[in-house]
């Protein structure tokens, strides 16, 4: 049994599958700094210097901040932390999109261009002589 989980997890799928997900997860990290640190932070002051990730609902009692409401144990839903993940996942559905189609297009531009044919060899040729050899006579 541990020779065949061996042979499973050498294959070459599964080992692209593990190095796609820790890629997938450093690149989620880098879309969430953006959005947190640079896309939201002008959003915020158009809208009024409203910070995205402290809008939330108080479902018991009234409080200015998060940290306050959590720290009171009170319910709440924070809703701003939401659009936050929304704008996280549309930008990386975005991104993959893009890599998708340009793989794609390529994919298809190689499938298009036929291939030209090889050079004949030198038995090819050989061959090539004697049968004109023998259609000549």
């Amino acid at each position: 049994m541990l020779k065949e989980f061996k042979e499973f997890a050498m294959r070459g799928n599964v080992i692209d599958l593990a190095v796609g997900v820790i890629i997938g997860a450093a690149f989620g990290k880098i879309v969430s700094s953006l959005v947190n640190d640079i896309i939201m932070p002008p959003i915020g002051l158009i809208l009024g210097s409203v910070d995205f990730s402290n809008l939330f609902l108080s479902l018991h009692g009234s409080y200015n901040t998060v940290k306050e409401a959590e720290a009171a144990g009170a319910p709440i839903v924070k809703y701003g932390i939401f659009i936050n993940n929304v704008i996280d996942f549309l930008i990386v559905a975005f991104v993959i999109f893009v890599m998708v189609r340009t793989i794609n297009q390529l994919k298809r531009k190689q499938e298009a261009a036929p291939a030209p044919p090889p050079a004949p060899t030198t038995t090819e040729k050989l061959l090539t002589e004697i049968r004109d050899t023998l259609k000549a006579r």
